[in-house]
């Protein structure tokens, strides 16, 4: 995740400076449009928006990065509001006054993580999370965030609020998971009952990688697949998003299938890989090259690669350990121009937490 950080005064520069400080594992930029500041040396890396508002919130977006306002409400929902498209996918977005007290999420709260971002900035400086999600402020099960963490694809997203709607009003829901990917003696949350698959009525949820036909007011697809890659220092994103979705039609999967997109720890700050990741909402994940050597497999290995950055594969290696604890190669190593891909097939398996 990449955090962009605007402020409209000095003291939402002074605060956006404290900000950056606690955020020793997310990555930010921090942006103002302090009128005084355009007219001083640029410091710490604060870039001046010299656009409107509305259309830096846009870029932002576009690119996949999350934004935090300094500032007053308004001034993000005007922002942000032609820009809004699809809860699943939208950029989480917070607002906080300037002098730090109340941070609010407004946008992706859920899905984007912008619930969890806000409380985590809050416990580093201080400020009080708003938080104004149902579930979350009636400590009640949500289905989105169960399709988050298990990463499960969720089909379709009408049922969000149908299923949320029934949980806030006090009735139970029902839930019908394909066998062997759930523990039967999980303790469940309060309100959650659990259905014999494939279910022979109506319930509420169907967590399934099978194309079943049944009466459900959500279904939710497991993320069955995970790519590893490797490519050229400074390849083009363009041409990286290409590759990805010419593999992934050779093996007749969709996007929406992906988990996560892997590779080597030296690639973790490659501009064309995360603009990839973000955009599309794909987390992307590093490991070293220790980690990637010891990994269990039948690889196309390569004692060059291995000369140059400490292990002999890198897409194949990181595909099947971003499937831990089990995962098999479905398409070995491809590579073009650059670039290498390999993609698996992880073991999905679902838990809840407990509410």
């Amino acid at each position: 995740m990449s955090l962009s950080i605007v402020s409209f005064t000095k003291n939402g520069i002074n605060l956006s400076e404290k900000i950056a400080k606690t955020l020793w594992e997310t990555e930010y930029r921090l942006f103002t449009k302090c009128s005084t500041y355009s007219q001083e040396k640029p410091s710490h890396g604060i870039q001046f928006v010299d656009k409107s508002i509305g259309k830096w919130a846009k870029e932002e977006m576009e690119k996949g990065n999350s934004l935090l306002f300094i500032g007053a409400c308004g001034i993000a929902v005007r922002a942000i509001a032609p820009y809004i498209t699809d809860k699943l996918y939208d950029s989480p977005v917070l607002v906080i006054d300037e002098k730090g007290r109340y941070l609010i999420p407004i946008l992706s709260g859920h899905m984007g993580g912008a619930n969890e971002l806000a409380v985590f900035i809050g416990t580093k400086i201080g400020a009080e999370p708003v938080i104004t999600t149902a579930t979350d402020i009636n400590q009640k099960f949500a289905v989105d965030m169960f399709a988050k963490k298990n990463e499960l694809s969720i089909v379709n997203k009408d049922g969000i609020a149908k299923v949320s709607a029934k949980v806030l009003s006090g009735h139970n829901i029902t839930i019908s998971i394909e066998p062997g990917h759930f523990e039967n003696d999980c303790k469940l949350p309060k309100g959650v009952h659990i259905v014999p698959y494939p279910p022979t009525q109506k319930v509420d949820v169907v967590v399934t990688s099978e194309d079943i036909e049944s009466d459900t007011v959500i279904l939710l697809k497991p993320k069955e697949y995970v790519i590893g890659m490797g490519c050229r220092k400074g390849k083009e994103a363009e041409k990286i998003k290409a590759f990805i979705m010419r593999s992934l039609w050779k093996v007749g999967i969709s996007q929406s299938q992906i988990a996560k997109l892997a590779s080597i720890d030296l690639k973790s700050n490659e501009p064309g890989l995360l603009m990839w990741s973000r955009k599309e909402k794909i987390p992307f994940i590093t490991y070293t090259a220790k980690e990637l050597q010891v990994v269990k497999g039948e690889f196309q290995t390569s004692d060059f690669v291995k000369e140059k950055i400490g292990v002999d594969n890198v897409c194949e290696r990181a595909a099947l350990k971003a499937c831990e604890p089990e995962g098999k190669l479905i398409y070995k190593k491809h590579a073009e121009d650059g670039m290498t891909i390999a993609i698996a097939k992880r073991e999905w398996r679902v838990k809840f937490d407990e509410t």
